[in-house]
Order: C-alpha cells, then sequence, then structure tokens
C-alpha cells in the first residue's frame, strides 16, 4: 500500500512498516503503524524508560512505601500539586 508522506509521518512508519486496521461498531477505522511494538507504545521501550522502570522496580523490591489514592481526582490533585501546577491544567472538567 502506497501512503503519500504526510500520512506515513502521522503514523511514524517507514517503507517496511506493517498497519493496523480497527473497525469499532460504528464502522469507524483507525489506522496506525505497528511493528513488534505499536508505534504508539515505542515510548515504553526506549533505553530511558526502561531504566526507570527498573529503578521502579528495584524501589519496589526494596519495601519503598507506595503512595495510594481513593480516586482519580484524589490522584491527579496530588499529581498538580507534585507539579506545581494547578488542577484545571491536567484535568479541565476541574476548572
Amino acid at each position: 500500500m502506497t501512503l503519500p508522506q504526510e500520512i506515513r509521518a502521522a503514523l511514524h512508519v517507514g517503507e517496511d512498516d506493517e498497519l493496523e486496521f480497527i473497525v469499532d461498531e460504528a464502522g469507524e477505522v483507525t489506522v496506525r503503524g505497528y511493528r513488534l511494538i505499536p508505534v504508539d507504545q515505542l515510548w515504553f521501550f526506549t533505553p530511558e524508560w526502561q531504566h526507570l522502570e527498573q529503578e521502579a522496580d528495584q524501589e519496589l523490591a526494596a519495601g519503598a512505601e507506595l503512595e495510594t489514592f481513593e480516586d482519580g481526582d484524589s490522584f491527579l490533585r496530588a499529581l498538580a500539586d507534585s507539579a506545581g501546577i494547578s488542577l484545571a491544567e491536567i484535568h479541565p472538567e476541574n476548572r
């Protein structure tokens, strides 16, 4: 299948990459670039991210305390507070 350059760029695919087509119940088609790992999930497999995952695993194995939250809103409030931003900046429904 030949795709225009702007579509290949938007899908982050090259000449030999595969495409995945998903058709929902309404008949809408979603297309994404696909390798062994879907291209929209490649960030997780970067060396930097894998290093952070290993650090997190080591912290958990060492008994690091985890913070838990009652619900999604309390999590988002804590996330906003730790980032020094307002909750509305990450969760527009709370404006």
